[in-house]
């Protein structure tokens, strides 16, 4: 796909986040990888309105070269290129159900979205949660950075979900998915409920990560 097609992608996957209610106002940032850089949302942008000659394009070595000012979380997103073998798009949502999970106490941090259902294996992997910075912090970056490429998805703590992937759709599905398994979580808080077996994600991840 070729920049130009990839600017319409990310225009038209962005609005259809931003009608479904994934993103409000001007919360929430994506990005692709293209030949020669990163294509990101802008700062302070809506995800429902983006202009395709505005999307902001940074070069390999992190320098803005086009388009309006870039979001002010690219850090967030430079540090899973960098980090994460393979990553071709990163999406950053404050999705309700999601970020409502990332405030709760007593989560697991090392794995902060249980295995619920086979998709949310399948597409997004376990999601650690990180700690608390300011929206803007290079601190995000640095957090994402310590982990090495081994997490496709995050929960910023009080903030909101960060998804990792090969191109833009799939990571789009992924963070979709992810909501989806977040609301299905609260939805069953206090009543008993089956989580998949460790046999059963190890099945998963042997017949659809190959």
């Amino acid at each position: 796909m070729n920049e130009a097609a990839t600017r319409a992608e990310l225009v038209r996957l962005a609005r259809s986040l931003f009608e479904r209610g994934y993103s409000v106002g001007s919360s929430g940032n994506i990005s692709v990888a293209v030949d020669d850089g990163i294509l990101i949302t802008p700062t302070n942008s809506c995800l429902g309105f983006l202009e395709v000659d505005r999307i902001a394009k940074i070069d390999c070595d992190g320098r803005h070269i086009s388009g309006d000012k870039p979001s002010k979380e690219i850090f967030l997103h430079k540090a899973f290129y960098e980090t994460r073998l393979g990553t071709g798009a990163v999406v950053h949502l404050h999705s309700t159900y999601a970020t409502a999970l990332s405030c709760l106490n007593g989560i697991d941090e090392e794995d902060a979205v249980p295995s619920l259902t086979p998709y949310v294996v399948m597409r997004v992997g376990a999601v650690r949660r990180l700690p608390y910075v300011r929206p803007g912090d290079p601190r995000m970056g640095e957090m994402i950075r310590e982990l090495g490429g081994r997490k496709a998805a995050v929960l910023l703590a009080n903030h909101g979900p960060v998804v990792a992937g090969k191109d833009l759709l799939s990571t789009v599905y992924a963070a979709e998915e992810l909501e989806e398994t977040a609301k299905l979580l609260l939805l069953l808080s206090g009543r008993n409920h089956n989580l998949l077996g460790q046999a059963e994600v190890d099945e998963l991840k042997r017949v659809f990560r190959n």
